[in-house]
């Protein structure tokens, strides 16, 4: 329970002058010693204007005694999708599993990955897709069976 504590005063004194993180869900539970909560049951994250859907959301911080603890990553499982704002991106997407590394800024969405990049209306496909927020750059990865499939609208300039 200390390191939930300690988790929650890291994040308040963390975003107190930009942004809260709120996790609803139907359930919670913390374990200090492996340092992780959990959260299941129709689990809705927002962290500004980022916003997260999933079935489960597990976040990991170093298991310590002292009383800020800072979170190592966040990852959803399960009817997982999200959309996020980098500093010139607006991303909309999907997939089997979402892991938000903090210390990088960047999201990994692993299986069945969909990224529709709302700025420049392109949608991507793959098993991989790694997504930096600050850089808003992506990157998409595929399989032999599951290529990357990107789809782009073109204007035309017919008159």
């Amino acid at each position: 329970m200390k390191i939930l504590i300690g988790f929650l005063i890291f994040v308040s004194l963390t975003f107190a002058d930009t942004q809260k993180l709120v996790i609803d869900a139907n359930n919670f539970e913390t374990n200090d010693v492996k340092g992780i909560s959990v959260f299941t049951g129709n689990v809705k994250l927002k962290m500004g204007k980022d916003k997260l859907n999933s079935d489960k959301l597990e976040i990991f911080v170093e298991p310590k005694k002292k009383s800020k603890s800072k979170p190592l990553n966040y990852t959803a499982t399960g009817n997982v999708n999200f959309e996020i704002f980098s500093n010139t991106k607006h991303y909309k997407g999907k997939g089997d599993k979402i892991i938000y590394d903090p210390k990088k800024d960047e999201y990994t969405v692993i299986g069945n990955g969909y990224l529709k990049e709302i700025t420049e209306e392109k949608e991507l496909f793959g098993e991989k897709i790694f997504i930096n927020q600050v850089t808003g750059n992506a990157k998409v990865t595929g399989t032999k069976k599951k290529p990357v499939r990107i789809i782009i609208n073109i204007e035309s300039d017919d008159k």
